[in-house]
């Protein structure tokens, strides 16, 4: 029987200890925890409902993710991981049980859980048959805890790509938002500027007629956008004779800098690495449908006499 994901953490981390500090593959790992839990190859095979994921992918998937949140596994580049201080240290004593129990010490873990509400936590806990909530309501829990999932793993990834990879994302996302036109060469809407602090320009409609000027920050976690950025941007702008203006950031942007966004006076939209997420989830930048579920209800118009 394929164990569940939390089943899974302990000998993940013991696998990555195995390398001495170098990087582990994610695909390594499976393929030796398969091993050792000694997996047949019809087990190895099951898929989830969709067909598109094994059971046993998609379940260690969610140990590394748990894991990478609580600071037991560091991200080193795509599908690759090292074991950090604190996950040898939570694999010297063989008696511990590593599960979700025992990653709430860790105040990471316990901020990526409350991104969560109430209900969802309940529905993670005790499941559908809980008194306390109902079947639906349990599903759409389900559903958030996946997108939460997913949006802080676009961010990550999106924080530790190139540059110009970076710049083709965005025009892909504008255009999945409705920028940029429809004809041919709208892929390139975005194309630098380089002068005046201006990053790109793209049509707001398929003529041209009206464009929005961008200025976009691929900064890490903590090196947040300050004040100073958005006044230099609200110049850049006015050089331009610019009406609108969107700033991007992986990373954030200080109460002083969201406050001088609404006092400039301007229409200038600002874009954090968590919406920036949210907007690639949404319109499937770097992420992809796998499953499609209709939530039904009883149609009382028909039955009615």
């Amino acid at each position: 029987m394929i164990p569940n994901y939390q089943q899974f953490m302990r000998p993940f981390l013991e696998i990555a200890q195995s390398a001495n500090g170098n990087e582990v593959k994610l695909r390594d790992v499976i393929n030796q925890l398969a091993v050792k839990f000694n997996l047949t190859d019809e087990e190895k095979a099951e898929t989830l409902p969709s067909g598109k994921q094994s059971i046993l992918d998609n379940r260690v998937g969610w140990a590394r993710t748990y894991l990478t949140k609580a600071g037991m596994l560091e991200v080193t580049r795509r599908a690759h991981f090292v074991i950090t201080e604190r996950g040898l240290k939570a694999l010297q004593d063989s008696n511990v049980v590593i599960d979700n129990k025992y990653l709430k010490q860790f105040d990471e873990f316990i901020a990526f859980k409350e991104q969560k509400n109430a209900s969802t936590d309940m529905a993670v806990t005790v499941g559908v048959d809980s008194d306390d909530i109902t079947p639906d309501e349990a599903l759409r829990a389900a559903y958030k805890i996946i997108n939460d999932a997913l949006t802080s793993e676009l961010l990550s990834r999106t924080r530790n790509i190139t540059p110009a990879f970076f710049e083709d994302l965005l025009i892909q996302l504008l255009l999945a938002m409705g920028y940029g036109g429809t004809g041919e060469g709208a892929a390139h809407a975005l194309g630098k500027s380089g002068d005046n602090g201006i990053d790109g320009v793209i049509d707001q409609d398929p003529l041209g007629v009206d464009q929005i000027y961008i200025q976009a920050k691929r900064y890490g976690e903590g090196n947040n956008i300050g004040a100073g950025d958005i006044r230099d941007f609200f110049g850049a702008l006015n050089l331009k004779k610019a009406h609108k203006g969107i700033f991007i950031t992986t990373s954030d942007f200080t109460p002083s800098a969201v406050q001088t966004a609404k006092d400039l006076g301007m229409r200038i939209v600002l874009i954090n690495g968590t919406e920036l997420a949210k907007l690639m989830l949404r319109y499937n930048i770097g992420s992809r449908d796998e499953q499609v579920l209709h939530l039904k209800k009883i149609d009382e118009e028909f039955f009615e006499a």
